[in-house]
């Protein structure tokens, strides 16, 4: 029997502001992967980022093609069970439970994001394979213990065993007055070892002029983007083993064969990097 999915009948925390007059991350995200859940300023802010950055819409799915990828990694060969995805953003199927449980279908995997209306799609999409368990937490990254300590966590995952932690583009988004890396940290030594680490992130190493315009465009609406170098990057991972082929442009990244939809792109059309690595 499938224990009660008790985070379904949750309500968000108030107050409930969608924010519909300002374009947000999640519900731009959505729109590029072909979504429905986006507004007027969510359309206009695609609109002004295809303008400069005419590939936004590949870039999404390719960071989406490598979040596939690294799950069905972490779960089909590292053999991890237990999964923490914290920015999951605006389900769109496959997500993460469903690439995981396809190959093991007692995988448990917590989402976790401080969006209200993730939390309204989650009720219907985050729905367990019968071997195994999901659950949504609305938290928000700049407060690890949050997450950490949430009831609804603890009696999904036992952190005593290992941990695939994904962060799947949203460090970037993080507020300046918040150390991404010491977040990044805090959660990692909340594992044991063995969890892994899983992330993308936006980086201005290829199109600086194109990026800074885009990030400009966001800082106007209220949401600030941090991007990094790809030595920037790689202090996430620190004192972690890589994964091969360590840290890559995401469609460079474990591809599948045949790379369908990434054969034609040059190393620095996706400017994001992704990579993950072993708590030792």
């Amino acid at each position: 029997m499938v224990e009660s999915e008790d985070w379904m009948a949750a309500t968000p925390k108030p107050p409930i502001d969608l924010h519909t007059d300002r374009p947000h991350a999640a519900r731009v995200y959505d729109l590029f992967l072909g979504g429905k859940t986006n507004y007027p300023a969510d359309r206009k802010a695609a609109e002004q980022t295809l303008e400069v950055l005419p590939n936004a819409a590949m870039i999404a799915r390719q960071n989406r093609a490598f979040m596939h990828r690294a799950a069905r990694y972490l779960a089909a060969e590292a053999g991890i069970r237990q999964f923490l995805d914290i920015g999951t953003g605006i389900p769109t199927s496959p997500n993460l439970h469903e690439v995981v449980q396809a190959s093991t279908p007692q995988a448990r995997i917590v989402y976790a994001d401080n969006d209200p209306i993730v939390l309204a799609h989650s009720r219907a999409l985050h729905t367990s394979h019968p071997d195994g368990r999901t659950a949504y937490i609305q938290a928000d990254l700049c407060h690890p213990q949050e997450i950490l300590r949430h009831p609804q966590l603890r009696g999904v995952l036992d952190l005593a065993q290992p941990v695939a932690l994904t962060l799947v583009a949203v460090l970037h988004w993080l507020p300046p007055e918040y150390d991404p890396y010491a977040i990044v940290k805090e959660l990692l030594g909340e594992l044991p070892t063995g969890s892994y680490l899983a992330l993308t992130h936006v980086t201005n190493d290829f199109e600086p002029e194109a990026i800074e315009t885009v990030s400009e465009n966001f800082e106007s609406e209220g949401s600030h983007v941090n991007v990094r170098s790809k030595a920037e990057v790689l202090r996430f991972f620190e004192g972690l083993e890589l994964v091969e082929p360590g840290l890559e442009v995401v469609h460079r990244w474990r591809p599948d064969e045949p790379d369908v939809g990434a054969g034609a792109l040059s190393d620095t059309d996706i400017p994001l990097y992704g990579g993950a690595a072993r708590k030792v």
